[in-house]
């Protein structure tokens, strides 16, 4: 099993970075390779995926969730796969968003990627990118404020 712990520190309050990380069908706005990602229910979310040449489909199942502070998940179906998501108030106004990936790699692409450290750029870019998003918008989305334990 492959894992990838990346973080970053992005200039909107902790409030404003975690309800906007709860908005998975915004994902595709940051996340590169990520086509699409359909909120089943407060809990289920289907993933469309492109990355390498390799489309993929898989389901995930939200398995802890606090607001303001985590969101953690495994995939149901599909990739083998689970991660978290934290979020610590570094400021009132910056918060460090860390993101912590493990995953199977299928097949020779993806086992090439991860020898390669591919995955770990790709999640680097990921938060770069959700960091641009966030603070060009100064606020989320939408937010949805359930606590799953």
């Amino acid at each position: 099993m492959a894992n990838v712990t990346k973080a970053i520190d992005v200039d909107v309050p902790v409030r404003t970075a975690y309800d906007q990380w709860t908005q998975f069908e915004d994902f595709p706005h940051f996340m590169e390779g990520v086509e699409e990602i359909r909120q089943l229910d407060p809990t289920h979310t289907h993933w469309k995926t492109s990355i390498g040449g390799v489309t993929r489909e898989f389901d995930a199942e939200i398995t802890e969730q606090h607001p303001d502070e985590r969101v953690a998940w495994n995939s149901t179906s599909g990739t083998d796969h689970a991660g978290v998501v934290t979020f610590h108030k570094l400021s009132d106004t910056q918060t460090r968003v860390t993101v912590q990936i493990d995953w199977s790699p299928e097949g020779v692409v993806e086992k090439a990627g991860e020898a390669l450290n591919l995955d770990e750029r790709r999640v680097e870019g990921d938060l770069e990118r959700f960091k641009a998003f966030i603070e060009k918008r100064g606020t989320e989305t939408g937010a949805w404020r359930g606590d799953v334990s």
